[in-house]
């Protein structure tokens, strides 16, 4: 039988194609998801009421409490769910949760600031234990802070600088929940107003290393308020992705790059291997960007930049664990998700969570 709320959506973007008035969906017949105080009546959703439009592809965002809550799946007490690790409300966790949803600063249109809370509510689809390490998370120290408020602009990365700064004191690793690319600078430098001594390893598509300041440019940033390119490993840099301009300054800053076509010939082990010896070279602090659309465009369909031909999932949650289990990385970050752009089955940002909780089980085994 047919999914009567995947039949409605391909059906509303047919019709708003050709300008016609969405027909009510499904789940507005029980509740309004446009204002939950209305009244339950259903109602005919009018193209001006949708929350957004990305061209053709204008889709009816639903919250992600629904249907993917906790509360709407089976209760096991033999089977404990991944989100119920970060319920507790510890300041000194060894590791943390923080969300940073920025997004005004992309260079194209993004709603990233609606995944933070999207990966947790993903959390509820897994379990807390990992057979490949063989690790129960349940015995670890966990907990979320909650999402930094309006990270966005210049008074946007101070508040987020602010919010950080000193967080290294209290947790052995913190895990940021982007939001947009951007978000690594502000992090990085809250995190380290030091950062001579600090190492990055970046998992991307791009070098973001543009002028400004966006999404595209966090890495240039960096560099400029201190960060030595010598201590900058990044990984999966595509073809066809960047330009011979911004090549040309990662090399003259000394980055190390390994590109996606190298990927082919080594395993995503042994390029860890090699950006964390260089990277956390002499006992260094690093920090880790995972910037989802170095993978492949058929796994992230909500990572917009994301091209065919790059990593697998599979690639990035080893890669999670790798840097997880190094006591030198201090920090990582999952960025460039537009979890409103998500396929139906969620994949990108369940994808999300895994590389969360794949860190947390690397982090175990430190």
């Amino acid at each position: 039988m047919s999914d009567p709320m995947v039949c409605w959506r391909k059906s509303l973007r047919t019709q708003l194609t050709a300008g016609i008035n969405p027909i009510t969906p499904p789940a507005a017949q029980k509740k309004s998801f446009l204002n939950p105080r209305e009244s339950s009546k259903p109602e005919e959703i009018k193209r001006s009421q949708l929350p957004f439009e990305v061209g053709i592809e204008t889709q009816y965002f639903f919250p992600y409490d629904w249907p993917m809550t906790s509360a709407s799946l089976p209760h096991d007490p033999k089977w404990a769910r991944a989100n119920s690790l970060f319920q507790s409300k510890k300041t000194d966790a060894d590791f943390a949760l923080i969300g940073v949803p920025a997004h005004k600063a992309s260079i194209s249109p993004t709603n990233a600031d609606q995944t933070p809370d999207a990966i947790r509510t993903a959390l509820a689809r897994y379990s807390t234990y990992s057979t490949s390490a063989d690790v129960d998370l349940t015995g670890g120290s966990f907990t979320d802070l909650g999402n930094i408020d309006s990270p966005d602009g210049d008074e946007g990365v101070k508040r987020v600088s602010e919010a950080v700064n000193g967080l290294l004191n209290k947790h052995k690793l913190l895990v940021a929940l982007g939001g947009d690319n951007s978000i690594t600078y502000s992090v990085a430098s809250g995190l380290w107003p030091d950062l001579s001594k600090v190492g990055l390893i970046t998992f991307d598509a791009h070098h973001d290393l543009r002028d400004g300041k966006s999404n595209g440019s966090p890495v240039w940033q960096l560099i400029q308020a201190g960060l030595p390119g010598a201590n900058i490993v990044q990984i999966g840099i595509a073809d066809f992705a960047n330009s011979a301009e911004y090549s040309a300054r990662a090399k003259e800053n000394g980055v190390t790059v390994i590109s996606r076509s190298k990927l082919r010939t080594q395993s995503i082990a042994d390029a860890v291997k090699k950006a964390l010896e260089i990277a956390g070279n002499g006992g260094r602090e690093i920090y880790v960007d995972l910037d989802v659309d170095v993978c492949d465009r058929s796994v992230v369909p909500a990572c917009p930049a994301a091209m065919p031909g790059g990593l697998s999932a599979d690639e990035l949650r080893q890669a999670a664990f790798l840097v997880g289990a190094d006591k030198r990385v201090r920090a990582i970050d999952i960025t460039e998700i537009d979890a409103s752009k998500d396929s139906d089955d969620q994949r990108t940002v369940r994808l999300a969570a895994l590389l969360v909780l794949e860190a947390a089980a690397g982090f175990a085994t430190r």
